[in-house]
């Protein structure tokens, strides 16, 4: 029987068979299916505050995100990315709890912010992100900014 684990961690902290598995998720997900046209890899996970976040099953990740603090102290969860045959069964949901979990953490005081793909605007908002922004394109794919307000300001559903 498998088990889920939600693991986090910065980089320099993981082992190479973590990395290689990461690294091949976001290829999968960004680059052959989605076919983004900025690099994946862009020098963030490097940074001191940067916080990887992962799904395995039996060993392996099939679920991922980063968190990222920025200089103005806001928390930025993104690249986010699912394992193509694992999607639509509620583990890209667990996967952003606990993202978002971690990144209120890290945040404190300071917002939660994401630059969501557009068609999975609604599936950001049920989740508590509120739009304040109008579409843009980000690496050829269309994106929309989204935050995240702290408990006590969202409404309740």
């Amino acid at each position: 029987m498998s088990s889920l684990v939600v693991r986090h961690a910065h980089l320099l902290d993981l082992d190479a068979r973590t990395v290689y598995q990461l690294a091949k998720l976001r290829q999968d997900v960004f680059t052959l299916e989605q076919r983004a046209t900025d690099a994946d890899l862009d020098g963030r996970e490097l940074e001191a505050g940067t916080v990887l976040l992962w799904v395995e099953e039996d060993g392996e990740a099939i679920a991922h995100l980063r968190i990222l603090r920025e200089a103005d102290g806001t928390v930025r969860i993104g690249r986010v990315a699912v394992q193509a045959d694992r999607r639509r069964g509620g583990l890209g949901r667990r996967l952003m709890e606990a993202g978002i979990a971690r990144a209120r953490e890290i945040a404190g005081d300071g917002g939660v912010r994401i630059d969501a793909q557009a068609y999975l605007e609604q599936w950001y908002a049920s989740m508590g992100f509120r739009t304040v922004s109008e579409v843009f394109m980000e690496a050829g794919i269309e994106h929309v900014a989204m935050v995240l307000d702290a408990p006590e300001d969202q409404p309740s559903r």
